[in-house]
């Protein structure tokens, strides 16, 4: 055990100027005596104290404890100095293991080049938004992301493996597609990379694109008229149609097909349209065409004598019910007979299938009679079936592009049309013309 240092006392100085400045020996000062239990100390290798030494005044002054530590001749030049904790910390990392200091380089290496990296991506997805944008004309920048790590690599190369591109709200005929979502491979770049891209021709193009039902709703149905699934190749129509100051209920069926490899049409098929709950109105020239009763009004004919009289006294519409003329004026003489006549089991079949058409300009009173506005029949007859369909047309096509771009797998979903999108050797950018 090393002796306490002591500051050197000075040649020619005090008694008291000998004494070690140690704070541990003022402590020890304080300390009560030991009290003197009658039997000598032992004496043990490495102390160098017996009984007499312990009441000398000299060796109290150097060992006031009584332990019999005597400093050595070389320690009088030493000073006692506080200890100093933050020893040790200085050149900690110098203290390292190489290989630990190189796995530290490395990671900090890997992490400045990951962030150059992917600052490198963002730059180069900005302007390919921007080249698609201006390329297809789009009214907002798509959504571009490209795969890949490291991409300084594959700029490098001026080839990507893999980009995603998302395009909202793209023109197409008459109603706009709602998005289009594309997955390209094999992507040539052209230009300085990734500072200044001019253009690219992507190899191959996988994607789908969707026809919504709330842009129909918007840009054909005015909101009077609501598209929904019908089934995986049909569309449903339901909605209002005003006519000469009526609105009536429509409802029609509009059934999808592939036009060549870029678009889309519809064949409406089913449109009917309602007047309240009196006669129905089917455009077109087939045997369910014109203006019809329904079997509600039908049968109110059968049982009213004032409206089975009326319709009985047109002598066309009673041979279309293929009642004989002798017939029709004994129906119109007695009651009895009338009933007779209007009570046969087929009467109200055949009653809705007249078409009341052809009976507005000659006798516009009968359909007063059975509970129509003259005026709506009028109306119906320009609406024709082209008509009709166009208000309904749910076509559209592609924009053009350069490349080959072709729609597939065209079906009816839950949201809308979908249609799956292939291409290949799409040129964007300086690279379309060229």
């Amino acid at each position: 055990m090393r002796p306490p240092t002591r500051i050197p006392a000075q040649r020619n100085g005090s008694a008291d100027d000998l004494v070690s400045r140690n704070p541990y020996e003022d402590l020890a000062a304080l300390a009560d005596p030991e009290p003197d239990h009658g039997f000598e100390p032992l004496s043990e290798p490495g102390f160098a104290h017996d009984v007499d030494s312990a009441f000398d005044p000299d060796i109290d002054e150097i060992d006031p404890l009584g332990l019999g530590l005597h400093p050595d001749d070389d320690d009088e030049d030493d000073y006692w100095l506080p200890p100093n904790h933050r020893r040790g910390r200085r050149g900690r990392f110098a203290a390292l293991p190489m290989a630990l200091k190189a796995v530290v380089a490395l990671l900090v290496g890997a992490l400045f080049l990951t962030v150059v990296d992917r600052w490198a991506v963002l730059y180069a997805e900005g302007k390919a938004q921007e080249k698609l944008k201006d390329s297809l004309h789009l009214a907002a920048e798509p959504e571009v992301t490209i795969h890949g790590f490291p991409f300084l690599t594959q700029a490098t190369d001026k080839r990507l493996e893999k980009v995603d591109v998302a395009i909202p709200d793209v023109a197409a005929d008459r109603v706009s597609l709602a998005k289009v979502e594309a997955t390209a491979e094999d992507i040539r770049l052209s230009g300085g990379l990734p500072t200044s891209i001019r253009g690219a021709v992507i190899g191959r193009m996988r994607g789908d694109v969707l026809l919504s039902f709330d842009d129909l709703n918007r840009e054909l149905g005015s909101s009077q008229v609501e598209f929904t699934e019908q089934g995986r190749d049909s569309v449903l129509a339901v909605g209002k149609l005003p006519v000469a100051g009526h609105e009536l209920r429509m409802r029609a069926e509009a059934h999808i097909r592939r036009v060549g490899g870029r678009g889309i049409e519809t064949e409406i098929t089913g449109m009917r349209l309602d007047i309240a709950d009196v006669a129905t109105y089917r455009p077109g020239r087939g045997s369910d065409s014109g203006v019809r009763l329904t079997r509600k009004a039908a049968d109110r004919v059968r049982r009213d004598a004032a409206q089975a009289k009326a319709l009985l006294s047109v002598p066309s519409l009673a041979r279309r019910l293929g009642i004989p003329p002798e017939a029709v004026a004994e129906a119109l003489r007695s009651e009895k007979r009338l009933q007779e006549v209007t009570g046969a089991p087929r009467f109200v079949e055949k009653v809705m299938r007249l078409n009341l058409v052809d009976v507005v300009v000659a006798h516009p009173w009968l359909l007063k009679k059975v509970g129509i506005d003259p005026a709506i029949v009028s109306g119906l007859k320009g609406l024709t079936q082209p008509k009709l369909s166009e208000r309904l047309s749910l076509s559209f096509q592609l924009p053009d592009v350069p490349g080959y771009v072709r729609l597939r797998n065209v079906s009816v979903e839950r949201d809308g049309i979908r249609a799956d999108l292939s291409g290949m050797d799409l040129p964007f950018g300086d690279a379309a013309g060229r």
